[in-house]
């Protein structure tokens, strides 16, 4: 069994923009309606991100570049490389899509990092998701379960960490040794007497794993 693993939501943690709210502003502003209806509970989210990633209607090398003009943490290419020298291991978790996640690690060139997320393809004019009911990972809601893929990672190493900012974070967290939380995740959380660190970066991050003896 391995020592640890950092596992790290995408959108809104290692991005400083969700790659739907993105979408939302410049090509589809019913998505401020449907917004509601999915924070109400009337979506499913997997309904929601696949109803707004269908509603781009652009070119593939516009949404390319759509993609790259997503800000990131500018230090998470570092932290990184700072996990791997110290023997830990470093995924990504996303309930989006790996399509847009793909093209910003490439970026920024990052690289081999294994990315749990629903896979993407571009089809005319437009992102879809390729969601899989027989997958191990699979939920109804939001097309991969967060917390299975968690507890199958804690099958091989001793510690993992988790880094989260929303929702659907919620649900590993509970599983995760020790869980990041920034932004809405706090409060869900706390109402949930879930314990957490807070933090707004992954300098924030490094510097908890620094006092912990995780990195040097």
């Amino acid at each position: 069994m391995k020592e640890w693993a950092f596992v790290s939501d995408f959108d809104g943690t290692i991005s400083k923009q969700d790659f739907y709210w993105m979408v939302i502003d410049k090509y589809f502003p019913e998505g401020h309606e449907l917004f509601k209806k999915w924070k109400a509970g009337e979506l499913k989210d997997i309904e929601f991100l696949g109803t707004v990633f269908a509603s781009i209607n652009q070119s593939e090398q516009t949404i390319i570049d759509d993609i790259h003009s997503i800000p990131i943490d500018e230090y998470v290419p570092d932290f990184i490389q700072h996990v791997r020298e110290n023997g830990g291991d470093f995924f990504i978790l996303s309930a989006g899509t790996d399509y847009y996640i793909h093209y910003i690690l490439k970026k920024y060139g990052i690289k081999d990092v294994e990315v749990y997320s629903n896979k993407g393809f571009f089809k005319e004019d437009n992102v879809h998701m390729t969601i899989d009911e027989n997958h191990w990972h699979y939920s109804e809601r939001y097309g991969i379960d967060k917390s299975k893929v968690i507890q199958k990672l804690k099958e091989q190493y001793q510690t993992i960490y988790f880094a989260g900012d929303s929702e659907p974070d919620s649900h590993p967290a509970k599983f995760a040794d020790v869980t990041f939380a920034k932004d809405a995740l706090q409060d869900i959380l706390r109402e949930q007497d879930v314990p957490f660190v807070a933090v707004e970066t992954f300098e924030d991050i490094e510097r908890y794993l620094k006092q912990k003896g995780m990195i040097v």
